[in-house]
């Protein structure tokens, strides 16, 4: 080694190994910024998608880090603690209470620079492993599949939603810094839950202290632009031998924009009319009051009759109360297996699938070996009942497909199982329409919102095989 090496050497050594601590802080943040570089070229190459990856590289190397830097400055102060102690000596012969900084030496100069360089590398670390940590906390994979078991269940309804394209942060925070900063928040207290397993099982609906959809979902889905009538098909199958398939088509008054009263939208989010109510229950699957205060300034209140206005927290109407499931859909077994037959995913050359595969995930609702139970089920039916039918490449296909909406309907772990999460657009799965579109509530006159379907949408065709409407509208 010339010279040259050893001088520098020289000055990295009274940079850092002044004591324990310091060398300590270095060697932690030295290891630790090596590491997070390695990840994030991993990250950047694509050669893993694990998102315990990004924890490591974006969150807790970067803390290991910082905390590797801290510890330098407080080595140095604890020599200088250290050598006031021993009366302004150190045991280091020639050592001093404070360093001289004195250009005109060589040696100080090189620790200048070193100090310099390395605190330029340390700020461009903190700044990348900073912005990419942020990033990584607002995607979909930190949101879903970090905290897997907890998640599981609604992450995997977002995967296969119309919204898996766009990030969970979008819809639950939005724009703006102070509802970050609230989520943040939020998330610690989740974090807690998590680590000390105190969390609900399943997650408690629906969210509390949700953002208006008016900042949030209207940034896409721009209500005064959704105007107009639109068709609807609805298709499901017989539990009959031939899985004998049945249309009913449904004209829709979506409204809204120009559409004045007329429509879905027209009435519920027109600006001019506003409309507030109070749940009965903490799902809000039962509204015990509706206040409509309209353009002219007339106000209807609907209650139940004798009932004085009860008490609970007053919600101005939201695209969520009734849009409660955009992207965490659950389906049930009917309708889950109604899809899938209709998308091709089950043949329907099958005799009677669609009755033996909805029996089958009826029966399965959260025990230890549910998906082999479903498999068991069609197999010996086909087996016992249908001996003629040998298309075995068909039958598996359908286990596969059944056995696939149970694990994307069904989570044992966290107590979800068919129907916990209801939806409630429509009204024949759930209460839906009818929490406010009912007999029962009532306003001052004795007059109550009503049930006229024919409000919200026009039947074309109910249960028919071969609906004309649709051969009409050219529709397949």
């Amino acid at each position: 080694m010339g010279s040259t090496e050893r001088r520098w050497l020289g000055a990295l050594i009274t940079l850092f190994g002044r004591n324990w601590i310091t060398l300590c802080g270095a060697a932690l943040a030295g290891a630790s910024g090596l590491f997070i570089a390695g990840f994030l070229i991993l990250a950047l190459l694509q050669l893993t998608k694990s998102p315990y990856l990004g924890i490591m590289a974006l969150l807790i190397l970067p803390a290991v880090f910082v905390a590797g830097l801290l510890l330098i400055p407080v080595g140095v102060y604890w020599d200088h603690w250290r050598a006031r102690r021993h009366g302004g000596q150190d045991r280091t012969p020639g050592a001093r209470p404070f360093p001289v900084i004195d250009l005109n030496s060589g040696h100080t100069r090189r620790i200048a620079f070193i100090v310099i360089v390395l605190t330029g590398v340390n700020l461009l670390i903190i700044s990348t492993a900073t912005y990419h940590g942020v990033q990584f906390m607002d995607s979909p994979t930190f949101c879903g599949r970090v905290c897997h078991t907890v998640m599981e269940p609604e992450y995997t309804a977002y995967t296969g939603s119309p919204h898996s394209r766009v990030k969970c942060v979008e819809c639950h925070i939005g724009p703006g810094a102070p509802w970050f900063v609230k989520a943040k928040l939020s998330g610690l207290g989740q974090l807690l839950a998590v680590t000390f397993n105190t969390y609900s099982r399943p997650i408690p609906t629906p969210v509390e202290n949700l953002r208006p959809s008016q900042d949030t979902c209207e940034h896409c889905h721009w209500p005064e632009k959704f105007t107009g009538d639109r068709i609807k098909v609805i298709t499901k199958f017989q539990e009959d031998e031939t899985n004998t398939p049945s249309k009913s088509v449904l004209l829709m008054h979506v409204g809204g924009g120009a559409s004045e009263r007329h429509g879905i939208h027209s009435w519920h989010i027109n600006p001019r009319i506003k409309t507030t109510y109070i749940p009965a229950d903490e799902k809000r699957q039962e509204i015990a009051w509706v206040r409509v205060e309209k353009e002219d300034g007339t106000v209807e209140e609907f209650k139940k009759p004798d009932v004085e206005t009860p008490a609970g927290e007053v919600r101005v109407m939201d695209c969520i109360d009734c849009h409660n499931r955009p992207t965490h859909v659950f389906q049930t077994p009917d309708e889950a297996v109604d899809g899938a037959l209709a998308k091709g995913r089950i043949d329907t050359a099958i005799p009677y699938i669609k009755k033996v595969a909805t029996e089958a995930l009826k029966l399965a609702t959260g025990k230890p070996g549910e998906p082999g139970n479903i498999e068991n089920h069609i197999r010996r039916y086909y087996t016992e009942q249908q001996p003629g039918f040998t298309d075995h490449a068909k039958i598996d296909a359908a286990v596969n497909e059944a056995v696939h909406i149970y694990k994307s309907n069904v989570f044992p772990e966290m107590k979800v199982s068919w129907g916990t999460y209801p939806n409630n657009i429509g009204h024949v799965l759930s209460p839906g329409c009818s929490r406010c579109h009912n007999d029962t509530l009532k306003n001052a006159a004795g007059d109550s919102i009503g049930e006229d379907c024919s409000i919200c949408h026009t039947v074309l065709a109910w249960d028919e095989a071969e609906p004309e409407i649709l051969d009409q509208l050219q529709i397949k």
